[in-house]
């Protein structure tokens, strides 16, 4: 009888050719960090160098990413949707569906800070994010796979005519994505297809986004820079540069709706082309190669770090949600679960209880989902998803306790680090129970204000005033990214440049495994998918046990090395 793993992996081999992606650009592995892991652990401050140094490939991008008549359009099309009245969709999956959140959320700020009183224009952007916000925290399996999910998910967020989408892929073939600027396109929104991939190059390997693509009503929007510093991790330099792009846009719509000089697109080249350099100084790539060590060393001991944020906490959340996936380290916990591991990083809001704090960071009430068996079936999800439905609504996000709660499981480890980032809007704000080993503070700009804590990093840089605080929000993403990657490549999750810890938890990322393995042993795309299958089987049943397991995709590659060692001998 054939096993279960055998016939999910025959199945997959069947038929989900439609998600072979190695094609793609985003998914090539970089030159320049093809040494990465080998560099790092010899230097701490070259490896960090060597992982900025892809960054550096977006400022030469930017001038043609800039000049496409598409973006000229985008900004006008946000523009008239300001001046109407009409909403503005960010849609996305994982990194772009938190960069989705992420644009409402600053949005929504600026209107809190100019208007304290309220504005209905606070109102005018929605974030619709595969799964809802529970995916902030972890990506809902199933949800980005599926084009239905997408057009639903718009739908019920209320797209009309006259709105604006803007779908972001970094791919450009997450089929919910894809799914959200159809649904827009049906009920006449004006829709932007943004994506991280040449076009010519997703027309002719990916047909859902040759479709997109062909269709004449719909904006495209070429962000692609080149391969990531990690192969396939588009949190890092793809969803940079769409951060950077659309939140361009965004500004240079909204001061054209203020009655402002409207910034041109050269200042935000330079403006980005000065923030690079900086951070690539030799004080700034000191302070953050001191940072992964203090993280190395707390991790090396199994203990834990917790962030401290306030205005940048969805910034810091982002960050440290997004490592379980690429790195498969454990993910956030819910307070009523005492069998999973405890995340080694999580984040608090000093100065709010948890309800509040989702609010705060959100700058509006969560917005979970209450999809019932009927939906799913309508939608035609798998089988085992319409059995049993996930559970994403309010109720589940509010588990997650982000507050100033007291935390015993953080605190109560053998070795843990309260780490502030950024300045705190109130620096005597403290969790309830300082009851950490240690305490430091990362903080970055043109100033370094004297902390009281254990271990004190500065990134000194400067940041050019923006209504959408756009600055801040790069910065901190791109120190937290070179931090939490290096970290993890420290820690030996990074083979070169190979993310081989990932969690394969949707189609694209089984199809990235197998690619790994295949390029790690040697061994047939075909073989590779069987092994993977079979580890993803059996590590399924140790983390029901409540075990913290390794990647499936290092187990099979460790499996076929020792099985041809087996057959030499």
């Amino acid at each position: 009888m054939m096993s279960d793993a055998k016939k999910k992996a025959q199945a997959f081999l069947e038929q989900e050719k439609a998600f072979r992606l190695g094609e793609l650009l985003t998914e090539a592995m970089h030159p320049k960090t093809l040494r990465l892991s080998q560099t790092i652990q010899a230097d701490f401050q070259a490896g960090v160098r060597m992982l900025q140094s892809v960054d550096d490939d977006i400022p030469a991008a930017l001038e043609r990413i800039f000049a496409q008549e598409s973006f000229g359009r985008l900004v006008e099309a946000l523009h008239e949707a300001m001046r109407t009245g009409h909403h503005i969709f960010f849609t996305g999956c994982g990194a772009t569906g938190r960069l989705s959140i992420l644009l409402e959320a600053a949005w929504r700020e600026c209107w809190r800070r100019t208007e304290p009183n309220g504005s209905p224009m606070a109102d005018l952007c929605i974030s619709v994010m595969a799964g809802g916000d529970f995916a902030l925290i972890k990506s809902v399996e199933g949800f980005e796979d599926f084009t239905d999910f997408g057009r639903r998910q718009i739908e019920e967020a209320g797209v009309q005519k006259g709105d604006v989408v803007v779908a972001i892929t970094e791919g450009g073939e997450t089929s919910f994505v894809i799914g959200t600027a159809w649904q827009g396109l049906d009920v006449e929104a004006h829709v932007f297809f943004v994506y991280n991939n040449p076009t010519d190059l997703l027309r002719t390997h990916v047909q859902r986004s040759r479709e997109v693509i062909e269709e004449p009503r719909i904006g495209k929007l070429d962000l692609a820079t080149g391969p990531m510093a990690i192969t396939g991790s588009t949190r890092m330099q793809a969803t940079t540069v769409e951060l950077l792009v659309v939140g361009a846009a965004m500004e240079m719509a909204l001061a054209k709706l203020r009655g402002h000089v409207v910034p041109a697109v050269s200042a935000y080249r330079r403006s980005f082309e000065n923030l690079l350099l900086q951070l690539s100084s030799p004080q700034a790539v000191a302070a953050i190669a001191l940072a992964v060590e203090l993280e190395e060393g707390i991790y090396r001991k199994r203990g834990l770090v917790t962030y401290l944020a306030d205005s940048l906490m969805l910034d810091v959340l982002t960050d440290t949600t997004e490592r379980s996936p690429t790195f498969m380290i454990p993910p956030f916990r819910k307070v009523d679960d005492v069998r999973s591991p405890v995340s080694w990083a999580f984040v608090k809001d000093p100065r709010h209880a948890t309800e509040q704090a989702w609010r705060e960071m959100l700058q509006r009430p969560p917005r979970g989902l209450t999809w019932s068996r009927d939906i799913y079936a309508q939608l035609n999800a798998p089988a085992h998803i319409q059995a049993n439905p996930p559970k994403l609504e309010n109720a589940e996000i509010h588990k997650f306790r982000i507050g100033n709660e007291p935390d015993t499981s953080r605190t109560n480890a053998p070795d843990s680090i309260l780490v502030q980032v950024g300045d705190l809007e109130d620096q005597r704000s403290k969790i309830k129970n300082k009851k950490w080993n240690r305490t430091a503070a990362i903080t970055f700009g043109p100033t370094d204000k004297p902390l009281d804590v254990d271990e004190r990093i500065h990134v000194p840089c400067e940041l050019p005033a923006s209504s959408l605080r756009l600055w801040e929000h790069l910065a901190v993403k791109l120190i937290l990214n070179t931090l939490s990657t290096a970290t993890m490549v420290r820690m030996g999750r990074v083979i070169g440049n190979a993310m081989v810890w990932v969690s394969p938890s949707n189609k694209k990322l089984i199809d990235r495994g197998c690619r790994l393995i295949a390029q790690e042993t040697g061994c047939t795309y075909e073989r590779a998918c069987l092994v993977l299958h079979e580890a993803i089987e059996e590590l399924a049943e140790r983390s029901k046990r409540g075990e913290e397991v390794p990647s499936p995709v290092a187990v099979a590659i460790e499996r076929i090395g020792q099985s041809e060692d087996k057959e030499t001998a």
